[in-house]
C-alpha cells in the first residue's frame, strides 16, 4: 500500500501536491532512503517527471510532471526565472529590516556536504528577497520570495540575515535547532503557466505553523 499524498491540483499533464516535512523530494542511496515524494507519486499514477526539489526538511507546494512534454515546459519555466515562488520562514532573533533583498555567492561546503557555504570568487549567484511579516519577542516569521533556486539558499541567507531558522539541524546552533520537532520553512505559493494550456496557475498550500 502506497503512502497518501496530498493533492493541490492535478489533471492529465501535471501533478501538485503538499509535501510533508522529513520526506525527501526523491529516492536516497539505501533502502532506507527510498520512501519519497517522487516514488510516492509514481505509486500514485504510474509515470512522474520531477521538475524542481525542496529539501527533505521543508513542507509545502511541489509539482510534478506526468509527460515528457509537460517536464520540458515546466522545466524551461523553472530556468528562465519565470515562476513565482513564496515561502514563509520562522527564524530565531530580532529582524533588523522589514524587507530588503539577500545576494550572496553560494557553493557546496565540500568537507561538510551537503551544507552550502558563501564564496565570493567561486560561488554561484543567489538572491532572495524578504519580507518580515511579524516579529515576536525572539521569533520573527518572514515571507521569503526566492528569485534563484540554489540549493540550501533560504536557509544560507535566513543565517545570513541573523534569523536561523527554527528546527534547522544543518545552519542552526543546537538550541534553535532542537526548539522545533520540524525545521519552520514551508513553500507557500508556486505560480506559473500550465505547461500545455499555458493558463496562470496559482498553487497554494497554507502554512501548517
Amino acid at each position: 500500500m502506497s503512502a497518501a499524498i496530498d493533492i493541490l491540483f492535478e489533471d492529465e499533464h501535471i501533478l501538485v501536491v503538499n509535501k510533508p516535512p522529513w520526506v525527501l523530494s526523491v529516492p536516497g542511496r539505501g533502502p532506507e532512503k527510498q520512501d519519497s515524494m517522487a516514488t510516492r507519486c509514481q505509486a500514485y499514477c504510474g509515470e512522474i517527471h520531477v521538475v524542481h526539489r525542496l529539501d527533505c526538511a521543508t513542507s509545502g507546494v511541489m509539482i510534478f510532471a506526468k509527460t515528457k512534454v509537460a517536464e520540458k515546459l515546466l522545466h524551461q519555466q523553472f530556468r528562465e526565472r519565470e515562476t513565482q515562488k513564496v515561502y514563509i520562514a520562522v527564524g530565531a532573533g530580532k529582524a533588523c529590516l522589514e524587507q530588503g533583498q539577500v545576494q550572496l555567492p553560494l557553493i557546496t561546503d565540500w568537507p561538510n556536504r551537503p551544507k552550502q557555504k558563501v564564496d565570493r570568487e567561486s560561488g554561484k549567484h543567489s538572491i532572495t528577497e524578504y519580507q518580515l511579516i511579524e516579529q515576536r519577542a525572539d521569533r520573527a516569521r518572514m515571507k521569503l520570495y526566492p528569485i534563484t533556486g540554489r540549493s540550501h539558499q533560504l536557509r544560507v541567507h535566513m543565517l545570513y540575515l541573523g534569523l536561523p531558522i527554527i528546527g534547522d539541524r544543518l545552519y542552526a546552533p543546537d538550541k534553535i535547532a532542537s526548539a522545533s520537532d520540524r525545521m519552520l520553512l514551508h513553500a507557500e505559493r508556486l505560480v506559473l503557466h500550465h505547461p500545455l494550456s499555458e493558463d496562470t496557475l496559482t498553487l497554494e498550500s497554507p502554512c501548517p505553523f
